[in-house]
């Protein structure tokens, strides 16, 4: 039997511990907005621009709830197309000013659908995701280990499941390169009991500040120049075609008729595109490229 509303207070609980954590790093407050869907449901939008450390980000909650099934969503359960649902979740995204501290992505989420006389539905989805401009394989390796950490007690086995799905979802098929050194991801996840599947989810999310927040201060005071925020610029464009050509969550808000900026709150404040642009050889761009958006065992 599912417990929806502990679902929703754990979600409340996570955003508000999160946005905390964040606030002490940047030292500015972020801004609360909060929303109604028309079809149902609303959020709360917690979001920060023009911040000591993040040039840009967000950690949203959001509670939405339909009479179809978006496409997006049923797209690997085509059977439940057109069923009642119901979606919850916290997803952040979060653009550091300094080239050298990494865009990060989590999110966790449930859902449920419902038809009558049917038996109801339901599933967890969630991970996290590093996306370095210049990358440092202590960071990648910390950011895995902690991955591991959080979904190992629950299945000795999820972990290399998890990041390899992390691996072939985050992935520019039309670039044929990683978005960034991966992580972990799942959805569609029901197994064994909903306290199971509910505890899991709790610990991924609750992993996402001691797997960011290290690398994050350790890089956010680097000194860097107008190169630096050059190629940053020119990589974040790869991170606003993954969002816009392959992301189902992305798909899913626009399709559901999500809050439009509550959802392109991932976006990158700047952003560049070159045409046929290629780093010179032995310079730490190149690396990024040969090095870190590679799939690879981290841990």
């Amino acid at each position: 039997m599912t417990d929806t509303q502990a679902v929703k207070n754990y979600l409340l609980s996570l955003q508000a511990s999160i946005v905390a954590a964040l606030e002490e790093v940047d030292g500015k407050q972020f801004l609360t907005d909060s929303w109604e869907r028309p079809e149902g449901g609303g959020g709360t939008s917690r979001v920060i621009e023009e911040g000591h450390i993040f040039e840009r980000g967000g950690v949203n909650f959001s509670h939405v709830m339909g009479s179809h099934l978006p496409p997006s969503a049923a797209a690997s359960r085509p059977e439940l197309a057109g069923r009642q649902w119901e979606a919850m979740g916290v997803s952040l995204v979060l653009h550091p000013r300094n080239p050298y501290a990494p865009t990060v992505h989590m999110n966790v989420r449930f859902f449920t659908t419902h038809a009558e006389g049917k038996e109801a539905v339901w599933w967890f989805g969630g991970g996290m995701d590093l996306t370095p401009y210049y990358g440092f394989e202590e960071d990648a390796r910390h950011f895995h280990q902690t991955c591991k950490n959080a979904v190992t007690p629950f299945g000795s086995e999820l972990h290399s499941r998890f990041k390899k799905w992390c691996d072939e979802y985050f992935y520019l098929k039309h670039r044929q390169e990683a978005r960034g050194v991966g992580g972990i991801f799942y959805d569609d996840f029901n197994e064994i009991s909903f306290e199971h599947s509910f505890a899991l989810t709790q610990s991924v999310g609750n992993a996402f500040v001691p797997a960011y927040l290290p690398v994050l201060t350790k890089r956010a005071t680097l000194a860097y120049s107008e190169r630096e925020r050059d190629f940053q610029a020119y990589r974040r464009g790869r991170y606003v075609e993954f969002n816009l050509v392959f992301d189902r969550g992305t798909h899913f808000g626009l399709q559901s008729g999500g809050r439009t900026e509550s959802i392109l709150m991932s976006m990158p404040p700047i952003v560049k595109w070159r045409y046929n642009w290629q780093p010179q050889a032995d310079t730490p761009e190149a690396a990024l490229a040969t090095e870190f958006l590679v799939h690879k065992e981290w841990v």
